[in-house]
């Protein structure tokens, strides 16, 4: 296994077709099968990256910005952001294209945490990450951040360790009636 890796060596993109199968009751795409694309794209470049077999241990904020339209060309690019021991970070982008006009959409970005499986289900070591470039540096340390807020949040809000008068105040503000019985 190569001891350090650059992003660019494990970079993906694919395109496709929007077809009406692909579709909502409202017309658009359905959401759910670009996140299945970008499930798909997540694992090419983790396990391209660690050469091995990947899952998806987590995905971190998922916001559609552009509705796609059937019959625009999507296309999905990913790479490595990030790497621990045996985890990637796999920052997704999603374009959209009319194939008429020309207009380019970006629709959504997103984070996928990847973790590395030998046959066995055992997690393994991964290539450490090359970084070639100050947009490098940012991806690595947003990512970082990202995982520090996680378990943060985790800790904060474990169940046996959660007050919930603490945090009363901050839903007088909120949408919300509580009866507590």
């Amino acid at each position: 296994m190569q001891k350090f890796k650059s992003a660019k060596e494990s970079q993906v993109s694919i395109t496709q077709l929007m077809l009406p199968s692909h579709s909502n009751f409202g017309g658009k795409v359905h959401g759910g099968h670009i996140l299945n694309l970008m499930d798909q794209i997540a694992f090419a470049c983790a396990s391209k990256h660690s050469r091995t077999y990947c899952v998806t241990a987590s995905v971190n904020k998922v916001d559609f910005l552009n509705p796609i339209e059937v019959g625009e060309l999507v296309t999905l690019k990913a790479s490595v952001n990030y790497t621990g021991r045996t985890s990637m970070v796999v920052g997704v982008r999603v374009e959209s294209e009319n194939i008429r006009s020309g207009e380019k959409k970006h629709c959504n970005s997103s984070y996928f945490t990847m973790v590395a499986k030998d046959s066995e289900g055992k997690s393994l070591a991964v290539p450490g990450l090359v970084i070639e470039e100050e947009q490098g540096v940012r991806r690595f340390t947003r990512s970082l951040e990202r995982k520090n807020q996680s378990m943060s949040r985790s800790t904060k809000f474990d169940e046996t360790q959660f007050k919930f008068q603490d945090h009363l105040g901050e839903l007088d503000k909120e949408n919300v009636e509580i009866i507590l019985k």
